[in-house]
This record gives structure tokens, sequence and C-alpha cells, in this order.
């Protein structure tokens, strides 16, 4: 076998003979010369198997495999260590669109320097490619909407602003090599429901798709010249996304003129003839999404293999399928995949690139750009240095997924919010925990790293039966089903059909009382008992024996392990915990296994991966309740992908923060704004309701009453909104009208004693039938006393006179804002 495997290897060497004798590796002709070249060479059944996204090795023409499926949103992910970054509507909350170029710009270069690795290692596994499904640039029309997170918030100039500068930041500025390619998904109107994706079809007027859904996706391929669209799941006006006629050839084709290519959502075309019933068989739907512009299937069940039936049948020529497959091959040459190392410049990135210090400074500088102060009553923040005892409490104050959010990686270090604060005010204040209660009614909590502490002793298996010597020992703060993704050497042995995993240490817990304790997978022994549906009585302090074993009968991990106090025995402790505080700051909100991706969560405020209730959820409210009562001042930072109806902390909370889902260096510069070395300057990327009541149907995709731009009623926080340690005053210098623009100069000044940056956002009034739109944002730095000016020209102007406003967004009180016009 390894004579075999060294063979294998040595077919895939290009040599310049090679070079010479086979167009398609010929780099003097273009890239669709050598990719026609290349396809005219295969027979129609390879053909088909390269139009799925494990597209096999083809050894008699020396091309190697190659999976499309890799992910970015917010730094590599699953693919090992790498630098997480804030979830993506955290950092469209920064409106930063240098930021934004910067942090794309080095995810590319993480994963190249890891596709140089693999490639050296002959690995050529999913997650280890030069194709990264992101941005998610649909429209969080809907706070209800689980994989909202995921987008750059609910305005379409903000989303396409920070999609032009993330896919220019990906694919790099080579003028003959993509650095990486991009896909911007989920063409194009697609956000929720999550449970009933597969077969609902979403119904929007030709107002809405175009001055909503569309003109992000637009900038996407006209401005930022991205290579790759990802058609959605659900159908729109009737016809499926990736078999829509209107939406793959008449628009993107058609009207942008896009050259790149279309893949499909991880089963979509199933959905063609399984749930949308457009077509009767699987034929039937891989010929319509061919010829419709889906030129690769993301698949679960090889659906494109049945495309040599489909042109034996007269469904689709094979002509169809070269054009589909020929826009394949150009992007992987333009990705280099066929070309001497020595001639893509990309090819030299070392591995030593990821997770680098720079990198992480970074996510630094990202997450605390993206922090958004909504509150601050009577200036409590930044902290006094009188504080000397600080209370944390709340569910997200040390659970690592809060960090991370959903299409994740792994970095070498994650700072929770509890570590951050421990962090900057050791030797200042004396930092106390207690979580205070579970995220929500019938959800157990993640038992944390402190109460395992020094950690669990795992042992790996390559059988099912814990035979033999492990084939990896290590040290793990908790099993974690996502290990796979962040260790090469436990993927090898976890994505095999048989396996075992054995993990063995101490369970500590901190309070006495009836603990229930399960785990998603496997067995679990505390003394050597196995635990069954009984709770379990602990001590507090006592150290128990703790043994949990898995068997894996499939690849992957599914092993988490969890457990659940009585609520009135966290809530008491909290309360006590305030009660001998000078403050205390409450972690509260969501975190990414309640909102997500078409989930298997079905408790009170959350359903499949989408919310039913914006309210905190209850076992929060009474822990901020009860802690709001002692008399003593609460500060409460938000974790979410989404908007929280935070009404009760809008109103009794002496400061109020959202956090989003913010990285690896969450802690730190939450850490550092309670402290006052982070002047907050993060804008809300979506409106926040004060409840479901304001909100239309889900299901409706009409924006009438949705969004700040048709919303009439009064919001919890606008959209835009967001406050400072730092006041600013504004003045208009100029407000002209040309021929074809409008000009408008304002003059902004720090009036305080604090550097900070502020975000000038310009709006017209009264556009496209709605109340206002975003047209224009700039951030700006600013020393005390300092003065910028700040000009906007907009043009695609209506012809009548507008109004215009400029300001801190939301206008209030607390938000310096001028309104002019009409011009």
């Amino acid at each position: 076998m390894a004579v075999c495997s060294r063979l294998f290897i040595v077919s895939f060497v290009i040599t310049p003979a090679t070079m010479f004798a086979q167009p398609y590796l010929n780099t003097q002709l273009s890239p669709e010369a050598r990719a026609a070249d290349l396809v005219s060479r295969l027979t129609l059944e390879e053909k088909a198997a390269q139009m799925q996204n494990a597209a096999p090795a083809i050894p008699r023409l020396g091309i190697p495999a190659y999976d499309w499926w890799n992910e970015a949103l917010h730094g590599v992910a699953r693919a090992g260590q790498a630098t997480v970054f804030p979830q993506a509507i955290a950092l469209a909350a920064t409106w930063d669109t240098d930021l934004m170029h910067r942090v794309a710009d080095v995810i590319s270069t993480e994963a190249r320097a890891k596709y140089n690795e693999a490639i050296r290692n002959n690995d050529r596994s999913r997650y280890h490619g030069l194709t990264f499904w992101s941005p998610n640039i649909n429209i969080f029309r809907d706070p209800r909407w689980g994989r909202g997170q995921e987008t750059y918030g609910e305005d379409p100039y903000l989303t396409g602003r920070m999609a032009v500068a993330f896919i220019t930041g990906l694919q790099g500025n080579d003028p003959r090599y993509y650095k990486v390619a991009a896909t911007a998904k989920h063409f194009a109107v697609h956000s929720g429901p999550e449970p009933a994706r597969h077969q609902f079809d979403a119904r929007v007027s030709e107002r809405d798709l175009r001055s909503t859904y569309l003109p992000a996706f637009r900038a996407s391929v006209v401005e930022a010249k991205v290579e790759s669209i990802m058609c959605a799941y659900n159908s729109v006006n009737g016809e499926p996304a990736c078999a829509n006629t209107e939406l793959l050839q008449k628009i993107l084709r058609g009207e942008w003129g896009f050259k790149g290519h279309v893949v499909s959502d991880c089963g979509a075309i199933d959905d063609i003839f399984r749930g949308h019933k457009f077509k009767a068989t699987s034929a039937e739907a891989s010929a319509i999404a061919v010829k419709t512009g889906t030129d690769v299937t993301c698949t679960f069940t090889n659906d494109y293999k049945s495309l040599p039936e489909a042109v034996q049948k007269g469904l689709i020529t094979e002509a169809e399928i070269d054009r589909s497959l020929q826009r394949l091959f150009v992007a992987r040459i333009k990705l280099g995949m066929f070309d001497p190392p020595d001639r893509v410049p990309y090819s030299k990135i070392p591995y030593s690139e990821v997770d680098s210090a720079e990198h992480r400074k970074l996510a630094l500088e990202a997450a605390r750009k993206s922090i958004v102060l909504l509150k601050n009553d009577r200036g409590i923040l930044p902290l006094a240095s009188s504080v000397r005892k600080i209370a944390v409490i709340g569910p997200s104050a040390d659970d690592q997924d809060a960090l991370l959010g959903n299409y994740n990686g792994f970095s070498s270090k994650h700072v929770a919010p509890l570590e951050g604060i421990q962090n900057q005010f050791k030797g200042k204040a004396e930092v106390r925990f207690a979580q205070g209660s579970p995220y929500a009614e019938g959800q157990t909590g993640f038992i944390p790293a402190s109460a395992l502490a020094p950690g669990l002793t795992a042992e790996y298996f390559d059988n099912a039966d814990f035979q033999g010597q492990p084939k990896l020992t290590r040290t793990e703060p908790r099993p974690d089903p996502r290990a796979e993704y962040a260790d090469p050497g436990v993927a090898a042995i976890v994505r095999r059909q048989s396996f075992s995993v054995r993990w063995t240490g101490a369970l500590k817990p901190a309070r006495s009382g009836a603990y229930s304790i399960a785990t998603s997978g496997g067995r679990i022994f505390v003394d050597d008992n196995e635990v069954g549906q009984s709770p379990l009585m602990l001590e507090a302090g006592r150290a128990y024996k703790l043994r949990i074993e898995f068997r894996g009968a499939a690849p992957g991990m599914p092993v988490r392990l969890r457990w659940s106090l009585p609520e009135a025995g966290w809530l008491a402790e909290a309360v006590d915990t305030v009660k001998e505080s000078d403050v205390a700051i409450a972690f509260l909100g969501l975190n990414p296994n309640l909102e997500g991706e078409e989930m298997r969560v079905n408790i009170p405020g959350f359903s499949g991966g989408d919310r039913t209730d914006l309210n905190l959820p209850a076992p929060q409210q009474r822990l901020l309740k009860s802690a709001v009562e002692t008399g003593k001042p609460v500060i409460v930072v938000l974790t979410s992908g989404s908007a929280v109806a935070a009404n009760y902390a809008a109103e009794h909370a002496a400061a109020l923060l959202e956090s989003w889902y913010n990285g690896e260096e969450a802690g730190t510069a939450i850490a550092e704004t309670l402290a006052g070395i982070n002047n907050p300057s993060g804008r809300l990327p979506v409106t926040f309701y004060k409840g479901i009541e304001q909100l239309p149907s889900f299901e409706d995709y009409s924006m009438t009453g949705r969004t700040y731009r048709y919303f009439k009623g009064e919001p919890l926080f606008g959209f835009g909104f967001g406050l400072s340690y730092s006041n600013f005053e504004y003045k208009v210098r100029e407000a002209v009208r040309g021929a074809d623009n409008l000009r408008v100069t304002v003059r902004v000044k720090n009036t305080s004693t604090r550097e900070a940056d502020e975000v000038v956002q310009f709006y017209l009034e009264g556009e496209n039938d709605s109340i206002r739109e975003l047209r224009g944002f700039q951030r700006v730095h600013l020393k005390p006393g300092e003065t910028r000016l700040v000009r906007f020209i907009v043009g695609d102007l209506p012809k009548h006179k507008v109004r215009w406003s400029v300001g801190g967004g939301q206008p209030s009180a607390s938000v310096p804002h001028v309104v002019g016009g009409p011009l």
C-alpha cells in the first residue's frame, strides 16, 4: 500500500515537458482556454463526478481530488487552529470597512497557509481547500432568524459595503491569481424559518427584491468581482433558488454579467424534488439546476451523479454540462491549482502565519470596535478605581461557545469574559463568580472547565472497544464534539467508522446540591458508578472520580458533557455574591446552541434554530431582577447574535452593553471597555425591538413594518445606535445638490477629554417608500478637542427634492444628529 501511495502522489507532479504537452497546463493560455481543453478530455461520468463538492482525482490527467466545501465566516473554520475573529454580526457592528478588509486579508492568509501545508502532506480533505463559502450577505430582516448572526445586519447598504470589503480582502489583489475564492450566499431571498427551509417559498415583491434583498449581492458581483455565488435552499416566488430562472439567469448572469460559478447549498438539489416537489426525480432536479446555472452541488446524496442519466433521457445536453464544468475549472486555474508553485505568489505563505500574535492583535481590535454601549446611567462606566469587589454572574460569563458563534475555528487561546475581568482587575479588585442561571428553561449547561480542573485525560482509540494502546492521548478542558475540527490528530481518528474515546479526571462542584448530569453521547461514571436518570447529591469542594466513555459507530464525535443544578441553588449563590460586591456584571443573552442553523432545539423561546420570543429567557430574567433588587449597581453585558428585547435591563440596569459573539479576545475587549481602556464605538447593525408584538409574521417576506427603514413604532434601541464615553458636536459645513449628486460636509468635534471613534452616518429621508435609508458612513478617530470634516457625496438620487440627516444613528437625546433639506 505504501508503494501505491507514493506512485499516486508522483502522478500529480507537473513537469515542464507535461506543461507544453497538455494545453490545460499551459500557463500562457487563458484560464478559459485551459478549462475548455481539460473538459474536452473527460468522459461524461467524470464530468458529473467533478460537479460535486467532493470531486475525485483523475489520475490519467494528473488532476488531484478537490473538495469545494470550505468555511471562513469569521476565520478559517473546521480546519484546526486559526484566528477566531468576532462573529459576522459583530464585525458589522464596527461599521469599519478598512478593518473588515484587514480581517478578511488575515483569514485568506491563514487559509493559504493551511492549504499549502495540506498539499505538502497530500491532504486534500474537506475544509483544507481554497474555495470559501463566505460571506453570508442575506438581509437580517427579522431577529427571530437563528442564522442572522452570520450576516452583516438588516440594512442593504451597510451589508453591501461590508461584503465588498470582506470579499476583496479574501480574494487578494494579484492580477492573475485569487488568494482564495469567496462565495456570497445565500442567493438571494433567504432568512428563515430554519425548520421550513427545505420546502419554504419566499414570496417577495419586485420593490423589496430590488431595494432590499439584491443590492448587497449586486455590489459583491459588480464591485468586488466575487468568484462564486451560493444559491439558497428555499424557493423564491415559486421556483427553487437553485433552479430559479429570474435570479440565476436574468439577474445574476444577464443584468450583472456574473462570470464565476454557482454552488448549491448542501442538499438543495435534492430539495428541488424532495422538498419543493418542483421536479419528480433526482435526474430531473439535477438537469434543471445545471441548465439554470448551478454549476456544482454540495451534496449528501451524490445527486449530480444522475446527470448521465439526464443526458440519456434528453433532459440536458452534454454541452450544457460542459459550460458549468468549464466555470469550475476556470476557478481552480485562477487559484493556481494546476500551475507550478513558484508561479503562484501565495504558495509561499508559511504555516507560521496561522494564529499568529499579530493576527490575535487584530482579533482584539475587532472585538473592541464591535462592542456597543446602549446605556450608561450616571456615567457608571468606566468603573471607578474605588470599586474593590466585583461580582460576575450569568450563563455567558464563562462559556466558550458564547465567544465563538457558529461556523468558527479554534484559536490557541480563548479569553472568556470572566477571565478577561480577572486579568484586567487583578490586584485592583476582588472578582467573584456565580453563574446564577442556565440560559433557558429546559436547557442544561456545560460543566465549566473550573469544575473539571486541571482538565480531563482524553484517550483516543482506533477501534470501538478501547482495545490496545490509545492512538492519541492529551489533556482537554472537557469533551467537545468540535475537537475534530480543532485538531487534525483527533480528526484522523473520530472520522473513522469505528473508534472510541475515554475521558478520565475529577469533578469538583463549587456548590452542594442535587445535580443532573448527562452527555449527548456515551456513558458517564462518577466514582465508578454509571450515572442514570436520577440526580446525584454532590458536595461542594469534593473531588469525584469521573469517567466518560464513547464508542463511535460512524464518523463524528457528538459528545457534550452537561449538568443542571436546581435553579434556586444557582440563584441563591449569585444573589449572595452580588450582595457582597460593590458592583455586579451580569453576562446575559444567548449562545449559538440556542440560535443557529436548523437545530434540534425546542424549548421555551426557541424552535429549530430560530427564536419564538425576543425577551431574555425566563431564568435569566429572574437572575437579573434578583440582582437588581439587592440594590447594588448591575451592569448587563449581552452576548448574542441577534437583537434581544432587554426591556428590564434597559430600565433598571446601571449600564447595558451588547458584546455579540466576540471571538477569541472577547473577554479582554469587554474587560478593557469596563475599565475605560477601550472607549466603546460599536453601532447597532440591527434594530432592537421591544418585543415580538412589534413584528409582522416571520414567514412574511414583505419589508412593510420591518427594520428601521419601514418600522414606524418605537424601538428599544434603533439601528445605528451606540453611545460613547465621549461627547461629540456636529455642525453642517456644506450642503449642495448638483446635477447628479448631493454633497454634504459636516464638522464633527470631540468635546470630551477622551480619545474616541465616532461613526458618522448619512441618511436620505423617505427614499423608496422607506422612512429613511442609510447612504453613507465613515468611522473617524478624534483626539480630545479635535475636529474633523466628514464629507458625503451621494448619487443615484430621485428627481424630487430630498431631506437628509447626518449623525450617530437613530435620532435621540443622547446621540448627535443634524437634519437638512429639502434639496
